[in-house]
């Protein structure tokens, strides 16, 4: 069933429906999932590898978000110095390969550019079907990359193409946008408080 399939009389209805709706999102992602994937960013991150991310609209906004998360966050109190970056911010870059190329290309043909074997790509994508995010998990595959897709809905393309799929089960856009952010900070919060101190982990603020 979608949501919402009716009007709400009230704000205070329609917010609790949501919450509602976002704790059986939250609920629906695979743990093992989230473990694989932590792994990966864990190891690479140790080995000097380049993490990318990309989306697009809401996305985008997360896949930039992710950068401070994944770098500013985990760097502090773990030595870690780790090197991430959004193909979704790259607006000089981006634009130059939609107008020249295609706009399906934005993101791959960026990872042609930067990328190299043992980097990991995560990509966000409600549909999972976004050309230029499935032609970028296409190609991180072929190029020797690791790939972790955050998808929603049917899951699409990316999520059968990503070597980890993170799903969540919600068919609203702000639902799964909201996961997916939710995902990326525990992600990153949980990778810090693995390498700290262990005495430094009840003083400092996440």
């Amino acid at each position: 069933m979608t949501f919402p399939d009716h009007p709400f009389p009230s704000i205070a209805t329609f917010f609790d429906a949501y919450a509602e709706r976002m704790r059986a999102a939250l609920a629906s992602i695979p743990r093992d999932s989230l473990d694989a994937a932590q792994a990966v960013l864990g190891e690479a991150l140790a080995r000097d590898q380049a993490v990318y991310a990309c989306g697009n609209g809401g996305s985008a906004a997360i896949a930039n978000h992710l950068v401070c998360d994944h770098a500013r966050g985990i760097s502090a109190d773990t030595g870690l110095r780790p090197r991430v970056h959004s193909l979704s911010a790259t607006v000089e870059v981006l634009t130059a390969i939609a107008n020249d190329q295609d706009y399906a290309e934005v993101f791959a043909a960026q990872l042609r550019l930067f990328a190299r074997p043992g980097d990991v790509l995560i990509t966000i994508s409600s549909s999972g079907d976004s050309e230029n995010v499935v032609r970028a998990v296409q190609w991180a595959r072929d190029n020797g990359m690791r790939t972790i897709a955050l998808t929603g809905f049917s899951g699409g393309r990316s999520a059968a193409l990503a070597e980890i799929g993170i799903h969540v089960a919600a068919d609203n856009y702000g639902i799964v946008e909201d996961a997916h952010q939710s995902v990326m900070h525990a992600l990153a919060q949980y990778i810090r408080q693995c390498r700290m101190p262990p005495d430094l982990v009840a003083v400092r603020k996440f």
